[in-house]
C-alpha cells in the first residue's frame, strides 16, 4: 500500500475524529452537560455520538413561548377546521358526537 493511500484512509479520518472529541471537550466546559459520558459517546460512536451531542445540546435552548405545540393543541387550516374535530390551538374541543348534532341542525 502506498504512503498517501495508508495517510489518506488512516490519518485524516483519526484526526478529523480527535478534533471533534477536543471540541465536544471544550463545549461541554461551557454547557450544562456531563464532560465524561459525552466524550465517550463520541468517542466510541465517532459519526453517530457527534449527531447525539448536537441534538442534546439544542435541547438546552428550548423556550417554550417560541413552542407552537406547548399547549397541547394542533394548528388546524381553516379550510379543514370541520373534517375532524381535534382541538384546536385555541383549546376549544370538540366531540363528534357536537359535530354530528351541528350538521344535522345546519342540514
Amino acid at each position: 500500500m502506498s504512503n498517501i493511500l495508508l495517510f489518506a484512509l488512516i490519518f485524516i479520518p483519526l484526526s478529523i475524529h480527535l478534533g471533534v472529541v477536543a471540541l465536544v471537550y471544550y463545549d461541554t466546559g461551557r454547557v450544562p452537560l456531563e464532560r465524561r459520558r459525552w466524550l465517550l459517546l463520541v468517542g466510541l460512536i465517532p459519526i453517530f455520538g457527534f449527531f447525539m451531542y448536537l441534538f442534546e445540546r439544542s435541547e438546552l435552548e428550548y423556550d417554550p413561548s417560541e413552542d407552537p405545540y406547548a399547549g397541547g393543541g394542533y394548528n388546524i387550516h381553516p379550510s379543514r377546521e370541520d373534517d375532524f374535530p381535534f382541538s384546536s390551538a385555541d383549546g376549544n374541543e370538540a366531540t363528534r358526537e357536537d359535530d354530528d348534532r351541528s350538521a344535522e341542525r345546519d342540514g
